[in-house]
């Protein structure tokens, strides 16, 4: 290329699989903070992908030049979760392509909104279950309840109920998993899929189970879909692909177990971090609880609120920002291209990371401190639009992201306006890694009910 270019620095393989072996979250972070914003080299041996982590830069990946850079299929994240997804909305190409263009309608923000009063009850029945425990003092694991909360309001208004909640906690394990079963994959991506790996079976017994759950349901929808059913699945059915035809039934599969697993398992995992961090600092309690009390009081809480939750908001980007809901966003170059002065050749993959870009001291003060306050408009105005990128960007930035918040500000408001909580053991749990991060311990509650809030 006639562009003057310099070759990218290089973080030693004797600095990479040491750190990653021993803790992978905070070894990423650091190779972000040792890249200083740089295009670096990992040296994983004999696969060396190029770190990206300035924001300037991740905005011509991931939007800019987005066509250049496809998911990366064939390594690091995907080739081991594509056999589970498939291709579909997770994949590329022409795939994806249909797969957005008939689900893209189902989650705008009108539509969503749209779903909130419905979203709010369902998530205030499943609440509701919590008022024995909290009598009893009982302690409640808030990785199960979260669970149990989300599958339940998203089986009723995104699947029409065509999956039961038991299945759903029962896909959600499966999930869990399958989480950990493609570890080993992920962090020898140059591994072929011939070749056993630890997990292996794991993964094959999980997808399997999902399979018997959901195909029988995928099925019996085809023959109701021109119903006019506006689920998830009935709409895959029913959908036109761009030349006027339709998905087949391995489609339709890849993409039910997808928006299965990205409406639920986010949600999930991220909110389990919030209640340590509450407790931790009695500050942003206070704050919460206050705003509660002022825009909901004791009513249920309801569209009209949402909005006015402006603290809350807050404390989800910041939960947001230490625990993204990708953490890992692999891509490959198409074409030759330049990046910060870097020639990136055809066919190199890249690593694109919110968990590194969002806790690098290069673009956050103090990035391991939890504070909301990083997100108040006064402190957010200027800020790069990749410094804070926990869907994604660009075209492939995740649909579900405006569902996220919703559901995510109905579970924090309905549990925080009626119960008060107590950790049983306090302390932040540090971070799995694994296809979506994991607290690395269970985060278990007692609850006792709001004086005056019927529970």
């Amino acid at each position: 290329m006639s562009v003057h270019t310099r070759r990218a620095g290089s973080i030693p393989l004797r600095h990479v699989v040491p750190s990653l072996m021993r803790d992978p979250a905070r070894a990423l972070v650091e190779f972000g903070d040792r890249s200083g914003g740089e295009v670096v080299k990992l040296n994983l041996g004999s696969f060396r992908p190029y770190l990206i982590t300035h924001p300037d830069h991740l905005q011509r990946v991931l939007r800019e030049k987005s066509g250049n850079y496809v998911r990366a299929g064939d390594g690091l994240q995907w080739r081991p979760l594509k056999r589970l997804f498939g291709e579909g909305i997770l994949s590329d190409g022409e795939y994806w392509t249909n797969s957005r263009q008939i689900l893209q309608p189902l989650f705008t923000a009108r539509r969503i909104d749209g779903l909130v009063d419905r979203l709010a009850v369902a998530i205030e029945e499943a609440i509701d279950e919590l008022a024995e425990p909290a009598r009893t003092g009982q302690p409640v694991d808030m990785g199960t309840v979260q669970a149990e909360i989300v599958c339940s309001a998203i089986m009723r208004v995104f699947f029409d109920n065509k999956i039961t909640v038991p299945d759903a906690m029962r896909i959600m394990e499966a999930q869990d998993a399958i989480a950990w079963s493609v570890m080993p994959r992920i962090m020898v991506p140059w591994a072929p899929n011939y070749a056993p790996m630890p997990g292996d079976r794991t993964f094959r017994r999980a997808v399997q189970l999902i399979d018997d759950l959901l195909l029988p349901t995928v099925r019996a929808a085809r023959d109701t879909a021109h119903e006019g059913a506006d689920d998830i699945i009935s709409t895959l059915w029913r959908g036109r692909t761009e030349d006027g035809g339709r998905l087949d039934e391995r489609q339709v599969r890849n993409d039910t177990v997808a928006m299965v697993a990205t409406t639920t398992e986010t949600t999930i995992s991220v909110l389990t971090w919030l209640w340590p961090h509450i407790e931790q600092d009695p500050t942003v309690a206070t704050r919460l609880y206050e705003e509660l009390d002022r825009v909901v009081g004791d009513q249920p809480v309801r569209r009209e609120h949402l909005r006015e939750l402006r603290y809350l908001r807050q404390v989800l980007d910041e939960l947001l920002r230490l625990y993204p809901i990708g953490w890992l966003f692999p891509r490959r170059a198409v074409e030759e291209d330049v990046i910060g002065g870097v020639r990136i050749p055809a066919g190199a993959t890249l690593v694109v990371s919110p968990l590194i870009t969002q806790r690098m001291s290069m673009f956050w003060d103090r990035p391991e401190v939890f504070d909301p306050d990083r997100f108040s408009p006064e402190a957010s105005r200027g800020r790069p639009k990749y410094a804070h990128f926990p869907f994604g960007g660009g075209p492939h930035q995740c649909l579900g992201m405006h569902l996220f918040y919703l559901e995510a500000t109905l579970i924090v408001a309905t549990l925080l306006s009626r119960f008060r909580f107590r950790l049983r053991r306090s302390g932040v749990p540090g971070i799995k890694v694994a296809a979506a991060l994991r607290p690395l311990d269970r985060v278990e509650v007692t609850l006792r009910p709001v004086q005056g809030v019927a529970a």
